[in-house]
């Protein structure tokens, strides 16, 4: 079941679109569950981090297509974005929000059926893991790979990803119990867990990361995440 976004403004397009959609579903036998918005704030108030693919039109009255994808990368950087536009100047803009490609309106059945045909074929199983969670500052959906380290924040936990530090309502022990089930993070400490692909040395009871970062190492847990570290590191040669 791929999970798809219709985002326009324009109420006919998006029925035009569905029955579109449904019939490459029905000739490929794919599953899409639709969800369908009339304005890019609409979609942002009700953005789920399980949206695979999004067509979006780049010119709405409110917010435009390009505002919003501009929001969603900042806690997506993963979904699909389809940008629908009937004006090609548009086009190349679009591009730095990591647009999939364009479709100009009318939409083309054909056109229509290239474009996902060639989506499914480039991201056919290439999903990778992720967390996804709500905090009082929005949804996100941070890739596994992405994630450097967790910290234990009062009664929840910290999560340092990419440029940003958002936090779980989640506690260590749980954030522990999801994140050991991915080989490449360690317990460091009581309060801390570290994504091993960032570790790039150990100086008496710290981790350097490659960005810098130093994650305290406790004297109880150094013995094991040494083992677990040079076991990584091992695979890594």
């Amino acid at each position: 079941m791929l999970n798809i976004v219709i985002c326009d403004d324009e109420n006919n397009f998006i029925i035009e679109l569905k029955e579109l959609l449904s019939r490459y579903a029905a000739e490929t036998g794919r599953e899409f569950c639709i969800f369908s918005y009339h304005d890019g704030s609409e979609l942002l108030a009700n953005y789920q981090p399980d949206f695979d693919l999004i067509f979006m039109d780049i010119k709405m009255e409110k917010l435009s297509g390009l505002e919003t994808a501009e929001e969603i990368r900042k806690i997506d950087g993963t979904v699909g974005i389809f940008f629908l536009t009937s004006l090609s100047q548009y086009v190349w803009k679009g591009y730095e929000y990591g647009a999939v490609n364009y479709l100009l309106k009318p939409m083309k059945y054909g056109r229509l059926k290239m474009e996902l045909d060639r989506f499914f074929q480039r991201y056919q199983g290439r999903e990778e893991p992720y967390l996804s969670f709500a905090n009082d500052t929005g949804k996100y959906k941070v890739l596994y790979k992405n994630l450097r380290y967790a910290e234990t924040d009062k009664r929840n936990v910290l999560l340092h990803f990419e440029d940003q530090q958002q936090v779980i309502y989640k506690n260590m022990k749980e954030i522990a119990s999801l994140l050991e089930s991915q080989r490449q993070f360690a317990r460091c400490h009581a309060s801390f867990i570290v994504n091993l692909a960032y570790v790039k040395s150990v100086e008496n009871l710290e981790a350097v990361l490659t960005t810098g970062e130093r994650v305290p190492i406790s004297q109880p847990k150094r013995k094991e995440f040494m083992a677990k570290l040079a076991d990584f590191w091992g695979d890594m040669l």
